[in-house]
């Protein structure tokens, strides 16, 4: 199994990072995508102790659009991105980037210009991007239409879209990635979305420290419990867990490009 989204470089992380990548190997986890806040410098030297405990981690960095706003100004975003991408091999993709309207921490015509800017690179790079979207589909997919130009791909992470968005991420030539979320009681909509997707374009994640599935719901959550999301889509797509926990290993592993 592998975890498609996860926060190890939190400092939430930090008193017992050991033990979790520890508790994630013993689980059958074999390789995560590290999210990270580019020109984060605490965040970075998280991940080089991350990258130290487990050598199969990769990473993607970008500004989300909560911190859209400490990158007003025309440009940055674009060059936090791009030395966070030199910086190391080890970045594989842009993200998590996007937009939302939810909690609208940063204003919202600024989050479109970052997250706009941040596409644009990812077509410049050619890297895949993570996509974070909230109560924001409509100008999310402009956006991708526009900068993207048919050239970028990604995943959309954290996945709680309805059968219509889904497909649409998918004619974009994006991959879905499913969360604790799908393992909550209420979620029958999106387990529903998880059976409709490709075999080739799944993808499962914990985006922990967050939504813990159950039956650890409440609780922090951590890369080790991603085989209840996969236990979770499994049975909605009426296949064996083993399968899905395998074909999502190989689909993460064409995403972040091999070794």
């Amino acid at each position: 199994m592998i975890d498609s989204h996860c926060h190890l470089a939190d400092a939430v992380f930090a008193p017992d990072l050991d033990e979790v990548v520890a508790r994630a190997r013993a689980a059958g986890v074999t390789a995560a995508l590290v999210v990270l806040a580019a020109g984060d410098e605490a965040e970075a030297a998280q991940a080089a102790r991350v990258a130290a405990l487990w050598e199969a981690v990769r990473f993607a960095a970008g500004v989300h659009p909560h911190q859209a706003h400490q990158c007003a100004q025309e440009g940055a975003a674009g060059a936090l991105v791009r030395r966070a991408c030199a910086a190391d091999p080890r970045v594989r993709a842009i993200g998590e980037i996007g937009l939302d309207y939810h909690y609208d921490f940063s204003p919202r015509e600024v989050q479109r210009r970052v997250f706009a800017e941040q596409v644009a690179l990812a077509r410049e790079l050619r890297r895949p991007v993570v996509i974070h979207t909230r109560e924001a589909e409509a100008d999310t997919f402009d956006i991708l239409g526009a900068e993207g130009r048919g050239e970028v791909a990604g995943v959309f992470h954290c996945f709680t879209g309805d059968a219509a968005m889904a497909r649409r991420a998918l004619d974009l030539g994006f991959s879905l990635s499913f969360a604790g979320i799908v393992t909550f009681p209420k979620a029958g909509a999106l387990r529903e979305s998880a059976a409709l997707v490709p075999a080739d374009r799944l993808l499962v994640e914990t985006d922990s420290p967050f939504l813990a599935p159950v039956p650890h719901r409440g609780t922090r959550n951590e890369p080790a419990h991603v085989a209840r999301v996969v236990e979770a889509v499994a049975a909605a797509r009426g296949a064996a867990a083993s399968a899905v926990g395998a074909l999502t290993t190989d689909n993460f592993e064409r995403f972040v490009g091999g070794a």
